[in-house]
């Protein structure tokens, strides 16, 4: 019987789980400030990820806009901090 490290053990079993997402997502919105810097990260409501899309919610009308024009370098961002091509789609809500 091979023996694994908790690390290991909590990777296999978030692979298969329905929390992988919600623990990706929270991955996601603690490096978010880095990646987006603190103006974007200050008023982001919200961070989610459905399927290979990830839901950013924000009520502020300008960073919306500014966020449409910016999906694909949020894309390649995000897919480059979590070290695996993991989002394909960005919806601004």
């Amino acid at each position: 019987m091979a023996t694994l490290s908790l690390q290991e053990a909590l990777q296999q079993y978030l692979k298969n789980s329905k929390f992988k997402t919600y623990v990706q997502a929270l991955q996601i919105k603690e490096v978010w400030e880095k990646l987006m810097g603190k103006t974007v990260a200050k008023y982001t409501d919200k961070i989610e990820i459905v399927g290979s899309t990830l839901f950013i919610h924000t009520n502020v009308a300008p960073l919306k806009n500014e966020l449409l024009y910016q999906k694909e370098t949020i894309i390649s961002r995000v897919n480059e901090a979590m070290g695996e091509k993991l989002i394909k789609e960005v919806i601004i809500k």
